[in-house]
């Protein structure tokens, strides 16, 4: 497998309502690259945000299909969700202030 780079791992940050609330006990929650697993996420997390990762949790959300007009069926891609937590007092500062 190509190695990734730390800015292709880390695709965007997810900012929810459930997110928020996970903030608060230095988890953070991400979208990452499909091919991504734990180590690499591990390590992009902490080379971008200079932070001490702790535990880094996988979810793979399946695509979902749903209707769009009468006839047509529209499906929405397969994506993966990281849940990372960081060592108690330090932050990314991405999500505070939001």
């Amino acid at each position: 497998m190509a190695e990734l780079n730390p800015y292709e791992v880390i695709k965007r940050p997810l900012n929810t309502e459930k997110s928020t609330l996970a903030a608060e006990m230095n988890q953070y929650i991400f979208e990452v690259d499909r091919r991504a697993n734990k180590v690499q996420i591990r390590e992009a997390i902490e080379q971008v945000f200079k932070v001490d990762v702790e535990k880094v949790r996988v979810i793979n959300v399946p695509p979902r299909f749903g209707r769009w007009g009468r006839k047509r069926v529209k499906r929405s891609p397969a994506w993966k969700k990281a849940i990372v937590t960081v060592a108690p007092g330090q932050k990314i500062e991405i999500f505070e202030g939001v």
